[in-house]
This record gives structure tokens, sequence and C-alpha cells, in this order.
């Protein structure tokens, strides 16, 4: 795994540059590949990743407890694939993570945002808690409410928050049409086809969507502006490639609904 275009990255207090990023990464990747060797791995290269400034509010997580976490749970309820839990932090955390990547390179004043707090956001379809667990952890100041149709699922992401200290995640068991309340912003991680996804949180949000998606979004965009026309929110593609360099990631995307981008 390997980080491309950092410049950007001082403005994520726990990433502040290309060597640390880098180091950050690799140490994610020998965490998740071996817990009993490399337990204090991820916490010690964000520790060295944080930042001095005085504005810096992101919080630096225990990204190697959280993989701990998810490798337990996993053996009772399956919420990754067992073929895939050892690439727990480059498939599911970090993937999680270019939601804050994005808003550091691409909505700086949205990021500042997110940093500063006082925001809800809505993590709809979170399955054991991806995005919306390392979103948090990074974000302590944000309130997010994970839901999901299935309830093992909710479990197992409220447990792992629980464990973690996130006080800031609510998990909710519901199905999305019957969730009541609104947000700030609406987060996900392909759980249908935007088309599909789009009426499921209409109305339920303020500022914007950001949903993690992966090939060619040609058919479900032209799918979206034929349903909704002059009000399909404005859309916004970013590969995640920009700044991950890892094949795993190769047309893996970030797509922003209606928010402003500088």
């Amino acid at each position: 795994m390997k980080f491309d275009n950092p410049e950007f990255l001082s403005l994520l207090p726990w990433l502040s540059g290309a060597a640390s990023a880098d180091a950050f990464c690799a140490a994610g990747s020998a965490c998740s590949a071996d817990p009993a060797a490399s337990a204090d791995a991820v916490r010690i290269a964000g520790n060295a990743c944080s930042s001095d400034s005085a504005d810096a509010v992101c919080a630096v997580p225990d990204f190697s407890r959280m993989i701990s976490l998810y490798r337990q749970w996993n053996e009772k309820i399956n919420v990754i694939s067992r073929k895939d839990i050892d690439n727990v932090f480059e498939h599911h955390i970090l993937h999680s993570l270019c939601i804050a990547f994005y808003l550091a390179a691409e909505c700086p004043d949205e990021l500042e945002l997110w940093k500063r707090g006082g925001i809800s956001v809505l993590d709809l379809g979170c399955g054991g808690g991806f995005p919306g667990i390392p979103l948090a952890s990074v974000f302590p100041n944000v309130e997010f409410t994970l839901c999901d149709s299935i309830g093992k699922k909710v479990t197992v992401a409220s447990e792992v928050a629980k464990s973690l200290g996130l006080n800031n995640v609510h998990c909710v068991h519901s199905r999305a049409e019957q969730l009541p309340g609104q947000w700030d912003y609406v987060v996900s991680r392909a759980v249908t086809s935007l088309d599909n996804f789009l009426p499921w949180v209409e109305g339920r949000y303020r500022r914007g969507i950001l949903y993690l998606k992966g090939g060619d979004m040609t058919g479900e965009l032209d799918a979206c502006r034929r349903k909704y026309g002059p009000a399909m929110p404005s859309v916004r593609t970013w590969n995640i490639e920009n700044v991950l360099k890892d094949e795993y990631y190769k047309e893996k995307l970030v797509v922003n609904l209606g928010i402003w981008q500088k």
C-alpha cells in the first residue's frame, strides 16, 4: 500500500506527510496480517504521524485495537469475508477513511466542519460498522448514527464501538424507509446502486452524501438523472487511486452528491 499525492495529508492531524503516511499504512498492514506480532504497530505509527498544531482536533485512533476486535467478532458473526479478514485494515478500515481523505483533498471547508464537530452523520447500510466506525474514531466531535436492517451486523458494530469507547456512535437496527430523523450528511459503502439508494435517503440529509462505490458509474448516474431530472443533486466522483496506490483501489471511487467542492 502506497500513498500518492500526499501534500494535503497535513490537513489530517494523524497523517502529516508522505513518509509518515506510508509508515502508517505499512504498520496497519502488518497489524492486520499478524496482530500478535504487531499489536502496537498502528497505535505507535498513528502517534508518530499526529500533528502538533494547535488546531488539530481529529483523534489518533487505536487501529490495532479495532483490527483485533473485528477479528474476534468475525469468528462469531461473519461481517467480513473469512478470506478477507487478514486485510481488514487495507480493505475495510482504510477504505472507510477514504471519505476523510477526499474531504481533505477536495472539500477543505467541509473537513473543517467535521473537525470542529457539532454535526451529524448517518451511515446507512453500515454492516459491521464501515465506514462509520473508522470515521467516528477520527472525528470524535461528530455524532454518527449507524443503521442496518440485519440485526446481527448491528450487534457487531455496536459492540466494537462500545469496546473502542466511541461515545459518538449510536447503532440502530432498522430498514432505511422506517428510520426517522434527518442528518447533516449520509455516508455509505456500496450497499446498492445509487438509483436505488437515493430514494432511501431523500429528505434525510441537509448537506450531502458521500458514497463509496466501485466500477463504471455511468449507467447508475444516467438512471438517477432520468429519475430525478433537475432535482438530481450535483455529482462529483473522485478516484481513490489519487491517494492510495494499490490494485485493490483501482476503479474505486468516492461519490459526492450535493456537497460543495473547491
